[in-house]
Order: structure tokens, then sequence, then C-alpha cells
């Protein structure tokens, strides 16, 4: 493995808040979990793993409809967004909040789910983000960014808190984005007021200014 070395990065004069932030299913709290599983997750992923990747506009990635189950002993029933191991879950409203903010940003699969009596449950969604861009200004940003044996060679890591700052002309009309270098997505504040108030459960945002 290559030596994983911490660049120097310089801070930017100010940070605006407000503008960007990180995007991802809230904590439960108190323990608690969503009582889902993927009932047929054996048949949804790549062959030779235990991953499913996320939806991206094929039609024909998956070889079968994707079906939820809720389980009551593993934890309650699932808000408009969750996570089960890296996959984003969402509810039909708030596939209607991301779709009508950034239509081109986001990939859905319709799942199947069963309630714990054996009938059918509300329509969720696997969800998967699209749009990839290199867009931090990583000399006005403060962060830890690693170079060692990493995908596209380095990582930004927020560990200890950082600031993150945007390239606008870079980001141009998108709503919602990854970049190349981190699992986090990020949104604008177009995309965080749209969800805000569409009144759904289980969105978390954090500023990108300061998370």
């Amino acid at each position: 493995m290559a030596s994983e070395t911490p660049v120097p990065v310089t801070t930017g004069s100010a940070f605006e808040k407000g503008k960007f932030f990180v995007i991802e299913p809230s904590f439960w709290g108190g323990g608690r979990i969503p009582g889902l599983e993927i009932a047929n997750e054996d048949k949804l992923r790549l062959p030779g793993t235990y991953i499913i990747e996320s939806p991206n506009g094929d039609p024909g990635l998956y070889p079968e409809r994707p079906h939820l189950v809720h389980v009551p002993k593993l934890g309650g029933m699932p808000r408009d967004f969750e996570d089960i191991f890296g996959m984003w879950i969402v509810s039909e409203a708030l596939k209607r909040v991301f779709e009508s903010v950034d239509p081109e940003g986001f990939a859905f699969a319709a799942c199947d789910f069963t309630l714990a009596d054996g009938t059918p449950g509300p329509q969720y969604y696997f969800c998967g983000v699209l749009r990839t861009l290199d867009a931090l200004d990583e000399g006005a940003s403060r962060l830890k960014i690693k170079v060692g044996d990493y995908v596209n060679g380095k990582y930004y890591d927020r560990s200890g808190g950082a600031s993150l700052v945007f390239k606008e002309n870079v980001v141009g009309s998108a709503h919602v984005f990854l970049t190349p270098f981190a699992l986090e997505v990020f949104c604008d504040r177009v995309l965080h007021d749209a969800v805000v108030a569409a009144g759904v459960q289980g969105v978390r945002f954090a500023d990108a200014a300061d998370c």
C-alpha cells in the first residue's frame, strides 16, 4: 500500500455557510434502527461479491425487482430516508422532491415492500446519485487530503472537522453531486430547502462550511 500522507491544505479567508450541505439519512437515536431487510439480497449482489450496486438508470441493472421486508424485531418502520449497508432507501414522497429539483441527478429502482403481517407496504425505492464533480476548491477548504492506495489516488478526510468550499463554476446548475475522492453526497441550498419544505422524515443535513 502506498503511504497515506496528508496534503497540507490552506485555509480560505471565509467560509460561506448555507450554500452546500452533506445530505444523508439521520440517526434514529436510542439505539434504534430501521427494521428493514432486503429479502432477495443474494439475487441482487454483483457476482462473487456482497455488493449491491446503486441504481444507475439502467432498467436491467438488477435481475429481479428488489424486495424489502419489515422485521419488527430488528427495528421500526422505515422513514422517508434510510440507509441499508450503503444503499439509500427513499419513500415516494422523497423521490418526488429529488426528481422535482434535480431529475438528472438521481436514479431510482422501485422495490416491493412487505409488512410483517405479509401485506404490501408503502412504496419505497433504491436511490443512487448519478453525478460526480471534481468541484472541491482544495486550496480554499480546510480538511485532510490523504494520498495513497485509495480509489482515484486520494481521499478527503473530514475527521476532526472541516470547512469545504466548492467551485461554483464547476457545480453549475447541479443540485446534488458526489466527488471522486469522498463517499459523502453533497447538495446545494435549493435541494436542502425543498426537502425541508416537504416535511419528510429521516434526512440530515450538515453544512459543508462547518462539517
